[in-house]
């Protein structure tokens, strides 16, 4: 082997280890988070398995300290991730789990399986929006019935 042919193959060689290593343009337009904090992207792939782009609608940097940052789901749920000292720290459904932990991390992965499972919000106004709740076993109420007003004698 020549000197030209191996500098020709450490070449070849280089591009194929820093294409792997680099970011998608399309990611990067998507989720400017994501290359501004790798580790951020690490821990998703933990949650959400490698396929999370179909998942997220979008992530927000909500505040620098503690870094925390929103993660906004395709049905309009959220939960947050925030940096804490010795690990990652899911907030999902007001509960907090530290994601250092192995069992946390899997308790933390199914409640977001379970509130991808919701679906999207309903807006209000929309049909539905009205509706009374009564307990279940209980007799429904019957319904009001419209009084005649009072009739007054005429003096």
């Amino acid at each position: 082997m020549t000197r030209e042919e191996l500098v020709n193959r450490l070449k070849a060689l280089s591009k194929q280890v820093y294409s792997n290593m680099t970011v998608t343009p399309e990611e990067a337009v998507q989720y400017d988070e994501l290359t501004k904090f790798p580790e951020l992207k690490k821990v998703i792939v933990d949650l959400l398995t490698p396929e999370y782009d179909s998942f997220l609608a979008s992530i927000d940097w909500v505040a620098p300290r503690p870094t925390t940052f929103r993660i906004n789901l395709q049905n309009s749920q959220m939960f947050y991730l925030i940096y804490g000292k010795r690990s990652w720290i899911a907030q999902i459904e007001g509960k907090k789990y530290y994601l250092l932990n192995l069992p946390e991390e899997e308790r933390a992965a199914q409640s977001i399986a379970n509130i991808l499972r919701y679906g999207a919000k309903e807006e209000e106004g929309t049909e539905g929006g009205g509706i009374e709740t009564e307990l279940p076993g209980a007799e429904p109420s019957p319904p009001a019935e419209e009084t005649p007003p009072a009739e007054t004698p005429e003096a």
